[in-house]
Protein backbone atom coordinates (compact mmCIF):
# COMPACT_ATOMS: atom_id res chain seq x y z
CA UNK A 1 0.00 0.00 0.00
CA UNK A 2 2.56 2.62 1.13
CA UNK A 3 5.32 1.27 -1.85
CA UNK A 4 4.80 4.06 -3.79
CA UNK A 5 5.20 7.19 -0.89
CA UNK A 6 7.38 9.71 -1.35
CA UNK A 7 8.09 11.02 1.88
CA UNK A 8 8.27 14.84 0.47
CA UNK A 9 11.02 17.39 1.12
CA UNK A 10 10.24 18.90 4.62
CA UNK A 11 12.92 22.23 4.21
CA UNK A 12 10.94 24.62 2.74
CA UNK A 13 7.99 24.07 5.36
CA UNK A 14 10.41 24.29 8.12
CA UNK A 15 8.86 27.45 9.95
CA UNK A 16 5.50 26.11 9.48
CA UNK A 17 6.30 22.74 10.75
CA UNK A 18 8.21 24.33 14.10
CA UNK A 19 5.39 26.85 14.72
CA UNK A 20 3.05 24.15 14.60
CA UNK A 21 5.29 22.29 17.31
CA UNK A 22 5.90 25.20 19.46
CA UNK A 23 1.58 26.43 19.36
CA UNK A 24 0.96 22.97 20.93
CA UNK A 25 3.12 22.57 22.99
CA UNK A 26 2.28 26.06 24.51
CA UNK A 27 -0.94 25.23 24.20
CA UNK A 28 0.03 22.37 26.93
CA UNK A 29 2.63 24.95 29.18
CA UNK A 30 -0.26 27.47 29.37
CA UNK A 31 -2.01 24.87 31.42
CA UNK A 32 0.48 24.09 34.23
CA UNK A 33 1.34 27.88 34.44
CA UNK A 34 -0.23 29.99 37.36
CA UNK A 35 0.75 33.38 37.03
CA UNK A 36 -1.80 35.89 36.12
CA UNK A 37 0.14 37.64 33.73
CA UNK A 38 0.60 35.00 31.12
CA UNK A 39 4.68 36.30 30.68
CA UNK A 40 5.74 32.42 30.32
CA UNK A 41 3.23 32.41 27.31
CA UNK A 42 3.79 35.70 25.71
CA UNK A 43 7.38 34.83 25.94
CA UNK A 44 7.85 31.78 24.34
CA UNK A 45 5.33 32.94 21.42
CA UNK A 46 7.58 35.77 20.96
CA UNK A 47 10.19 33.38 21.15
CA UNK A 48 8.32 30.99 18.31
CA UNK A 49 8.05 33.37 16.31
CA UNK A 50 11.74 34.90 16.61
CA UNK A 51 12.57 30.44 15.82
CA UNK A 52 10.62 30.93 12.31
CA UNK A 53 12.35 33.93 11.18
CA UNK A 54 15.53 32.06 11.87
CA UNK A 55 14.66 28.76 10.24
CA UNK A 56 13.28 30.83 7.16
CA UNK A 57 16.76 32.80 7.32
CA UNK A 58 18.80 29.62 7.47
CA UNK A 59 16.40 27.37 4.93
CA UNK A 60 16.20 30.18 2.05
CA UNK A 61 18.28 29.14 -0.83
CA UNK A 62 16.98 31.70 -3.30
CA UNK A 63 15.60 29.40 -5.48
CA UNK A 64 12.21 27.89 -6.56
CA UNK A 65 11.29 25.14 -4.44
CA UNK A 66 8.22 23.02 -4.59
CA UNK A 67 7.24 20.00 -1.84
CA UNK A 68 4.23 18.30 -0.83
CA UNK A 69 3.03 17.23 -4.56
CA UNK A 70 3.73 21.09 -5.58
CA UNK A 71 1.08 21.96 -3.69
CA UNK A 72 3.32 24.10 -1.47
CA UNK A 73 5.96 26.31 -2.93
CA UNK A 74 9.11 27.55 -1.46
CA UNK A 75 10.72 30.97 -3.24
CA UNK A 76 12.15 34.80 -2.30
CA UNK A 77 8.76 35.89 -1.98
CA UNK A 78 7.64 34.19 0.49
CA UNK A 79 10.54 33.84 2.40
CA UNK A 80 10.51 38.05 2.27
CA UNK A 81 6.90 37.87 2.91
CA UNK A 82 6.94 35.49 5.35
CA UNK A 83 10.13 37.78 7.40
CA UNK A 84 7.78 40.55 7.34
CA UNK A 85 4.77 38.50 8.72
CA UNK A 86 7.01 37.52 11.68
CA UNK A 87 7.79 41.23 12.76
CA UNK A 88 4.30 42.33 12.47
CA UNK A 89 3.27 39.73 14.57
CA UNK A 90 6.22 40.38 17.07
CA UNK A 91 4.95 44.13 17.17
CA UNK A 92 1.26 43.68 17.02
CA UNK A 93 1.48 41.23 20.33
CA UNK A 94 3.94 43.53 22.18
CA UNK A 95 1.43 46.33 21.74
CA UNK A 96 -1.20 44.31 22.65
CA UNK A 97 0.58 43.37 25.83
CA UNK A 98 -0.95 45.45 28.35
CA UNK A 99 -4.03 45.56 26.54
CA UNK A 100 -4.90 42.16 27.18
CA UNK A 101 -3.30 42.16 30.73
CA UNK A 102 -5.94 44.65 31.86
CA UNK A 103 -8.52 43.00 30.43
CA UNK A 104 -9.37 39.47 32.02
CA UNK A 105 -11.94 38.01 30.05
CA UNK A 106 -9.00 38.08 27.34
CA UNK A 107 -5.90 37.53 29.22
CA UNK A 108 -5.60 33.48 28.58
CA UNK A 109 -3.03 31.60 26.94
CA UNK A 110 -5.52 30.85 23.83
CA UNK A 111 -5.09 34.81 23.08
CA UNK A 112 -1.31 34.32 21.99
CA UNK A 113 -1.95 30.37 20.65
CA UNK A 114 -4.61 31.41 17.94
CA UNK A 115 -2.35 34.02 17.16
CA UNK A 116 0.24 31.79 16.52
CA UNK A 117 -2.41 29.66 14.46
CA UNK A 118 -3.39 32.48 12.58
CA UNK A 119 0.25 33.23 11.46
CA UNK A 120 0.46 30.00 10.79
CA UNK A 121 -2.82 29.93 8.38
CA UNK A 122 -1.06 33.00 6.97
CA UNK A 123 2.12 31.27 6.41
CA UNK A 124 0.41 28.51 4.35
CA UNK A 125 -1.30 31.42 2.24
CA UNK A 126 1.82 32.77 1.14
CA UNK A 127 3.47 29.41 -0.20
CA UNK A 128 0.55 28.08 -1.88
CA UNK A 129 0.61 26.81 -5.11
CA UNK A 130 -2.69 24.85 -5.44
CA UNK A 131 -6.15 25.14 -4.70
CA UNK A 132 -6.73 23.52 -1.51
CA UNK A 133 -3.58 24.96 0.04
CA UNK A 134 -4.84 27.92 -0.30
CA UNK A 135 -7.97 26.95 1.12
CA UNK A 136 -6.91 25.49 4.27
CA UNK A 137 -4.37 28.68 4.96
CA UNK A 138 -7.87 30.32 4.41
CA UNK A 139 -9.51 29.07 6.94
CA UNK A 140 -6.97 28.35 9.46
CA UNK A 141 -6.31 32.21 9.41
CA UNK A 142 -10.54 32.50 9.67
CA UNK A 143 -11.10 30.50 12.09
CA UNK A 144 -8.51 32.30 14.35
CA UNK A 145 -9.38 35.22 13.85
CA UNK A 146 -12.91 34.70 14.67
CA UNK A 147 -12.32 33.64 18.16
CA UNK A 148 -10.26 35.87 18.81
CA UNK A 149 -13.07 38.86 17.59
CA UNK A 150 -15.54 37.02 20.35
CA UNK A 151 -13.02 36.82 22.91
CA UNK A 152 -14.23 39.28 25.39
CA UNK A 153 -17.50 37.29 25.62
CA UNK A 154 -18.70 39.76 28.21
CA UNK A 155 -18.79 42.47 25.29
CA UNK A 156 -22.13 42.33 23.34
CA UNK A 157 -20.34 44.46 20.67
CA UNK A 158 -17.43 41.71 20.21
CA UNK A 159 -20.17 38.92 19.67
CA UNK A 160 -21.65 40.66 17.21
CA UNK A 161 -18.55 41.50 15.32
CA UNK A 162 -17.41 38.12 15.61
CA UNK A 163 -20.67 37.06 13.89
CA UNK A 164 -20.53 39.86 11.09
CA UNK A 165 -17.01 38.49 10.31
CA UNK A 166 -17.78 34.81 10.37
CA UNK A 167 -21.15 35.53 7.49
CA UNK A 168 -18.48 37.60 5.78
CA UNK A 169 -15.59 34.87 5.91
CA UNK A 170 -18.34 32.28 5.14
CA UNK A 171 -19.40 34.19 1.74
CA UNK A 172 -15.94 34.64 1.05
CA UNK A 173 -15.11 31.16 1.07
CA UNK A 174 -18.17 29.48 -0.76
CA UNK A 175 -17.24 32.44 -3.79
CA UNK A 176 -13.88 31.39 -3.71
CA UNK A 177 -14.76 27.65 -3.77
CA UNK A 178 -17.28 28.37 -6.12
CA UNK A 179 -14.66 29.52 -8.71
CA UNK A 180 -11.92 27.25 -8.18
CA UNK A 181 -14.39 24.19 -8.62
CA UNK A 182 -15.16 25.83 -11.97
CA UNK A 183 -11.54 26.47 -13.37
CA UNK A 184 -11.19 22.81 -11.77
CA UNK A 185 -13.87 21.97 -14.53
CA UNK A 186 -12.45 23.67 -17.31
CA UNK A 187 -8.61 22.79 -16.99
CA UNK A 188 -8.81 19.72 -15.06
CA UNK A 189 -6.33 20.91 -12.09
CA UNK A 190 -5.82 22.43 -8.70
CA UNK A 191 -2.23 23.00 -8.87
CA UNK A 192 -1.74 26.69 -10.06
CA UNK A 193 1.12 26.45 -12.28
CA UNK A 194 -0.41 23.91 -13.76
CA UNK A 195 -3.23 25.92 -14.64
CA UNK A 196 -1.25 28.39 -15.76
CA UNK A 197 0.05 25.68 -18.73
CA UNK A 198 -3.14 24.55 -19.36
CA UNK A 199 -4.33 28.25 -20.38
CA UNK A 200 -1.05 28.50 -22.18
CA UNK A 201 -1.30 25.42 -24.38
CA UNK A 202 -4.80 26.67 -24.97
CA UNK A 203 -7.83 24.25 -25.70
CA UNK A 204 -9.47 25.56 -22.44
CA UNK A 205 -13.68 26.25 -22.32
CA UNK A 206 -12.76 30.13 -21.87
CA UNK A 207 -16.93 31.12 -21.04
CA UNK A 208 -16.49 28.49 -17.70
CA UNK A 209 -12.47 29.80 -17.06
CA UNK A 210 -13.99 33.51 -16.87
CA UNK A 211 -17.80 32.67 -14.84
CA UNK A 212 -15.31 30.77 -12.53
CA UNK A 213 -12.55 33.95 -12.69
CA UNK A 214 -14.98 36.21 -11.76
CA UNK A 215 -16.12 34.38 -8.52
CA UNK A 216 -12.34 34.06 -7.42
CA UNK A 217 -12.05 37.45 -7.83
CA UNK A 218 -15.07 38.57 -5.71
CA UNK A 219 -13.84 35.91 -3.04
CA UNK A 220 -10.39 37.77 -3.08
CA UNK A 221 -12.33 41.02 -2.93
CA UNK A 222 -13.86 39.67 0.48
CA UNK A 223 -10.91 38.83 1.67
CA UNK A 224 -9.37 42.20 0.75
CA UNK A 225 -12.33 43.90 2.42
CA UNK A 226 -12.72 45.93 -0.94
CA UNK A 227 -15.76 47.63 -2.26
CA UNK A 228 -18.54 46.74 -3.09
CA UNK A 229 -17.47 43.20 -0.71
CA UNK A 230 -16.68 45.87 2.61
CA UNK A 231 -19.88 45.85 4.16
CA UNK A 232 -18.92 44.78 7.84
CA UNK A 233 -15.47 45.47 7.37
CA UNK A 234 -15.95 49.03 9.86
CA UNK A 235 -18.23 47.11 12.00
CA UNK A 236 -15.77 44.09 12.59
CA UNK A 237 -12.87 47.26 13.09
CA UNK A 238 -14.99 48.70 15.52
CA UNK A 239 -16.12 46.04 17.50
CA UNK A 240 -13.71 43.67 17.68
CA UNK A 241 -10.99 44.60 20.61
CA UNK A 242 -8.64 46.99 19.35
CA UNK A 243 -5.40 44.41 20.02
CA UNK A 244 -7.61 41.80 17.76
CA UNK A 245 -8.53 45.04 15.12
CA UNK A 246 -4.10 45.62 14.82
CA UNK A 247 -4.15 42.06 14.36
CA UNK A 248 -6.99 42.33 11.74
CA UNK A 249 -5.55 45.18 9.80
CA UNK A 250 -1.96 44.39 9.61
CA UNK A 251 -0.66 41.22 9.23
CA UNK A 252 -3.28 39.59 7.06
CA UNK A 253 -2.92 41.76 4.21
CA UNK A 254 0.84 40.42 3.74
CA UNK A 255 -1.11 36.94 3.35
CA UNK A 256 -4.03 38.38 1.04
CA UNK A 257 -1.53 40.46 -1.27
CA UNK A 258 0.53 36.95 -1.92
CA UNK A 259 -2.72 34.99 -2.71
CA UNK A 260 -3.53 37.44 -4.88
CA UNK A 261 0.21 37.26 -6.86
CA UNK A 262 -0.41 33.29 -6.52
CA UNK A 263 -4.27 33.30 -7.86
CA UNK A 264 -3.99 35.93 -10.84
CA UNK A 265 -0.54 36.28 -11.43
CA UNK A 266 0.94 32.97 -11.48
CA UNK A 267 -2.07 30.72 -12.39
CA UNK A 268 -4.52 33.23 -14.68
CA UNK A 269 -2.18 35.73 -16.02
CA UNK A 270 -3.10 34.71 -19.45
CA UNK A 271 -6.66 36.03 -18.49
CA UNK A 272 -5.02 39.19 -17.16
CA UNK A 273 -7.47 41.61 -19.74
CA UNK A 274 -10.50 40.06 -17.60
CA UNK A 275 -9.40 40.56 -14.06
CA UNK A 276 -7.49 43.50 -14.53
CA UNK A 277 -10.86 45.17 -16.18
CA UNK A 278 -12.46 44.11 -12.20
CA UNK A 279 -10.10 45.30 -10.70
CA UNK A 280 -10.01 48.51 -11.75
CA UNK A 281 -13.64 48.67 -10.95
CA UNK A 282 -12.83 46.95 -7.69
CA UNK A 283 -9.94 49.59 -6.99
CA UNK A 284 -12.25 52.92 -8.18
CA UNK A 285 -14.78 52.43 -5.75
CA UNK A 286 -12.83 51.06 -2.70
CA UNK A 287 -10.40 54.20 -3.57
CA UNK A 288 -13.81 56.38 -3.50
CA UNK A 289 -15.83 55.16 -0.99
CA UNK A 290 -13.41 54.55 1.38
CA UNK A 291 -11.64 58.35 1.33
CA UNK A 292 -15.66 59.65 1.46
CA UNK A 293 -17.31 57.55 4.21
CA UNK A 294 -14.10 57.95 6.03
CA UNK A 295 -14.78 61.82 6.50
CA UNK A 296 -18.00 60.97 8.17
CA UNK A 297 -16.55 58.74 10.88
CA UNK A 298 -15.93 59.53 14.77
CA UNK A 299 -15.05 56.76 15.51
CA UNK A 300 -11.12 56.60 15.44
CA UNK A 301 -11.23 52.22 14.12
CA UNK A 302 -14.27 52.93 11.90
CA UNK A 303 -12.13 55.81 10.59
CA UNK A 304 -9.03 53.62 10.10
CA UNK A 305 -11.43 50.58 8.34
CA UNK A 306 -12.74 53.36 5.76
CA UNK A 307 -8.63 54.58 5.25
CA UNK A 308 -7.52 50.56 4.66
CA UNK A 309 -10.66 49.84 2.37
CA UNK A 310 -8.94 52.69 0.18
CA UNK A 311 -5.09 51.52 0.81
CA UNK A 312 -6.02 48.22 -0.63
CA UNK A 313 -8.04 49.97 -3.70
CA UNK A 314 -4.57 51.48 -4.01
CA UNK A 315 -2.50 48.48 -3.37
CA UNK A 316 -4.57 47.05 -6.37
CA UNK A 317 -3.55 49.89 -8.55
CA UNK A 318 -0.11 47.66 -9.45
CA UNK A 319 -1.92 44.93 -9.51
CA UNK A 320 -3.97 46.25 -12.33
CA UNK A 321 -1.25 47.79 -14.11
CA UNK A 322 1.06 44.83 -14.38
CA UNK A 323 0.03 43.24 -17.84
CA UNK A 324 -0.92 45.75 -20.65
CA UNK A 325 -2.12 44.70 -24.22
CA UNK A 326 -0.36 41.15 -23.48
CA UNK A 327 2.78 43.32 -22.87
CA UNK A 328 4.56 42.04 -19.88
CA UNK A 329 7.52 44.61 -19.65
CA UNK A 330 6.07 46.96 -16.69
CA UNK A 331 5.26 43.41 -14.64
CA UNK A 332 8.20 43.29 -12.51
CA UNK A 333 8.06 47.07 -11.56
CA UNK A 334 3.72 46.96 -10.92
CA UNK A 335 4.16 44.07 -9.31
CA UNK A 336 6.72 45.15 -6.52
CA UNK A 337 5.23 48.33 -5.99
CA UNK A 338 2.37 46.93 -4.87
CA UNK A 339 4.52 44.68 -2.45
CA UNK A 340 6.04 47.48 -1.37
CA UNK A 341 3.08 49.28 -1.16
CA UNK A 342 1.28 46.49 1.45
CA UNK A 343 4.75 46.21 3.15
CA UNK A 344 4.19 50.07 3.74
CA UNK A 345 0.64 50.20 4.76
CA UNK A 346 1.27 47.38 7.59
CA UNK A 347 3.91 49.41 9.09
CA UNK A 348 2.08 52.78 9.55
CA UNK A 349 -1.30 50.56 10.57
CA UNK A 350 0.60 48.52 13.23
CA UNK A 351 1.95 52.07 14.65
CA UNK A 352 -1.75 54.02 14.39
CA UNK A 353 -3.43 51.00 16.00
CA UNK A 354 -0.30 50.70 18.70
CA UNK A 355 -0.92 54.29 20.21
CA UNK A 356 -4.55 53.18 20.29
CA UNK A 357 -3.42 50.43 22.27
CA UNK A 358 -1.27 52.81 24.26
CA UNK A 359 -3.53 55.34 25.17
CA UNK A 360 -6.75 52.64 26.21
CA UNK A 361 -6.37 51.39 29.79
CA UNK A 362 -8.71 49.15 31.85
CA UNK A 363 -12.00 49.89 31.28
CA UNK A 364 -11.46 52.43 28.52
CA UNK A 365 -11.17 52.37 24.77
CA UNK A 366 -9.90 55.58 23.85
CA UNK A 367 -10.83 54.96 19.83
CA UNK A 368 -13.49 57.88 19.66
CA UNK A 369 -11.43 61.03 17.82
CA UNK A 370 -12.68 63.09 20.62
CA UNK A 371 -9.59 61.32 22.59
CA UNK A 372 -7.10 62.29 20.50
CA UNK A 373 -7.83 66.19 21.73
CA UNK A 374 -5.31 67.44 23.11
CA UNK A 375 -2.62 64.67 22.51
CA UNK A 376 0.10 67.10 22.79
CA UNK A 377 -0.28 68.78 25.58
CA UNK A 378 -0.09 65.30 27.25
CA UNK A 379 2.72 64.00 25.55
CA UNK A 380 4.53 66.07 22.69
CA UNK A 381 7.17 63.02 21.62
CA UNK A 382 3.65 60.51 21.06
CA UNK A 383 2.09 63.21 19.68
CA UNK A 384 4.78 63.35 16.81
CA UNK A 385 5.07 60.15 16.67
CA UNK A 386 1.16 59.88 15.46
CA UNK A 387 1.86 63.15 13.10
CA UNK A 388 4.24 61.11 11.55
CA UNK A 389 2.12 58.18 11.14
CA UNK A 390 -0.95 60.41 9.95
CA UNK A 391 1.31 62.31 7.31
CA UNK A 392 2.51 58.82 6.02
CA UNK A 393 -0.75 57.17 5.33
CA UNK A 394 -1.74 60.46 3.90
CA UNK A 395 0.88 60.47 1.07
CA UNK A 396 3.19 63.81 2.85
CA UNK A 397 6.65 63.75 1.47
CA UNK A 398 8.96 62.41 2.45
CA UNK A 399 7.55 59.51 4.60
CA UNK A 400 7.11 55.77 3.40
CA UNK A 401 3.26 56.45 2.51
CA UNK A 402 4.52 58.92 0.30
CA UNK A 403 6.89 57.04 -1.78
CA UNK A 404 4.54 53.77 -1.84
CA UNK A 405 2.00 55.85 -3.29
CA UNK A 406 4.74 57.22 -5.58
CA UNK A 407 6.14 53.90 -6.91
CA UNK A 408 2.23 52.66 -7.51
CA UNK A 409 1.54 55.93 -9.38
CA UNK A 410 4.55 55.83 -11.48
CA UNK A 411 3.33 51.62 -12.27
CA UNK A 412 -0.16 53.13 -13.18
CA UNK A 413 1.60 55.93 -15.52
CA UNK A 414 4.09 53.91 -17.11
CA UNK A 415 1.46 51.65 -18.03
CA UNK A 416 -0.48 53.91 -19.92
CA UNK A 417 -3.45 54.46 -17.44
CA UNK A 418 -3.17 58.40 -16.74
CA UNK A 419 -6.73 59.02 -16.11
CA UNK A 420 -6.51 56.16 -13.54
CA UNK A 421 -3.15 57.87 -12.03
CA UNK A 422 -5.35 61.30 -11.53
CA UNK A 423 -8.43 59.70 -10.13
CA UNK A 424 -5.93 58.03 -7.51
CA UNK A 425 -4.45 61.67 -6.47
CA UNK A 426 -8.23 63.19 -6.19
CA UNK A 427 -9.11 60.58 -4.00
CA UNK A 428 -5.64 60.42 -1.76
CA UNK A 429 -6.18 64.75 -2.09
CA UNK A 430 -9.82 63.83 0.01
CA UNK A 431 -8.44 61.36 2.31
CA UNK A 432 -5.31 63.24 3.51
CA UNK A 433 -8.48 65.83 5.07
CA UNK A 434 -9.59 63.32 7.47
CA UNK A 435 -5.81 62.28 8.51
CA UNK A 436 -4.79 65.93 9.19
CA UNK A 437 -7.80 66.19 11.02
CA UNK A 438 -6.42 63.90 13.63
CA UNK A 439 -3.68 66.13 13.58
CA UNK A 440 -5.84 69.11 14.39
CA UNK A 441 -7.50 67.78 17.19
CA UNK A 442 -3.94 66.29 18.94
CA UNK A 443 -2.33 69.96 18.37
CA UNK A 444 -4.97 72.67 18.37
CA UNK A 445 -7.85 70.69 20.08
CA UNK A 446 -7.76 71.49 24.65
CA UNK A 447 -7.85 67.93 26.31
CA UNK A 448 -10.11 66.61 28.44
CA UNK A 449 -8.27 64.32 30.26
CA UNK A 450 -4.27 66.58 31.44
CA UNK A 451 -2.86 63.17 32.61
CA UNK A 452 0.08 62.51 30.56
CA UNK A 453 0.65 59.31 29.39
CA UNK A 454 1.63 56.08 30.87
CA UNK A 455 2.76 53.21 29.03
CA UNK A 456 5.83 50.58 29.87
CA UNK A 457 9.11 51.20 28.55
CA UNK A 458 9.15 48.09 25.90
CA UNK A 459 5.84 50.19 24.55
CA UNK A 460 7.45 53.25 24.48
CA UNK A 461 10.29 52.23 22.78
CA UNK A 462 8.51 50.13 20.20
CA UNK A 463 6.30 52.83 19.24
CA UNK A 464 8.81 55.43 18.70
CA UNK A 465 10.68 53.32 17.05
CA UNK A 466 7.97 52.18 14.52
CA UNK A 467 7.13 56.16 14.30
CA UNK A 468 10.57 56.99 13.31
CA UNK A 469 11.03 53.78 11.11
CA UNK A 470 8.09 55.30 9.22
CA UNK A 471 10.06 58.67 8.56
CA UNK A 472 13.19 56.80 8.51
CA UNK A 473 11.88 54.59 5.64
CA UNK A 474 10.27 57.48 3.85
CA UNK A 475 13.94 59.06 3.12
CA UNK A 476 15.27 55.67 2.54
CA UNK A 477 12.61 53.51 0.66
CA UNK A 478 15.09 52.21 -1.62
CA UNK A 479 16.41 49.52 0.34
CA UNK A 480 12.47 47.76 0.67
CA UNK A 481 12.15 48.58 -3.01
CA UNK A 482 14.98 46.82 -4.21
CA UNK A 483 14.28 44.19 -1.87
CA UNK A 484 10.44 43.51 -3.37
CA UNK A 485 12.02 44.32 -6.84
CA UNK A 486 14.71 41.13 -6.28
CA UNK A 487 12.17 38.83 -4.52
CA UNK A 488 9.76 38.78 -7.30
CA UNK A 489 12.21 39.03 -9.97
CA UNK A 490 13.71 35.45 -8.62
CA UNK A 491 9.98 34.37 -8.18
CA UNK A 492 7.83 35.36 -11.17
Amino acid sequence: MFDNFVVPNLLPAAPEIFLVIMALAILLIDLTVKDSRRTVTFVLTQLTLIGCAAIQFATSTGEIGYTFSNMFVDDLMSDLLKLFLYMTVIIVLFYSRGYVIDRAAMNKGEYYVLALFATLGMMVMISANHFVTIYIGLELLSLSLYAMVAMNRDSVVSTEAAMKYFVLGALASGLLLYGMSMIYGATGTLEITAIAERLYSGGVNRTVMVFGLVFLVAGLAFKLGVVPFHMWIPDVYHGAPTSVTLFIGSAPKLAAFAIVMRLLVNGLITLAQDWQSMLIILSVLSMAIGNLAAIAQTNFKRMLAYSAISHMGFMLLGIVTGVVGGDARYALNAYSSAMFYVIAYVLMSAGTFGMILMMSRAGFEADELEDLKGLNKRSPWFAGVMLMLMFSMAGVPFFIGFFAKFSVLQAVVAAGYIWLAIVAVLFSLIGAFYYLRVVKLMYFDAPADETPLSAGMDMRILISANGLAVAFLGLFPQVIMSLCAYALLRSL
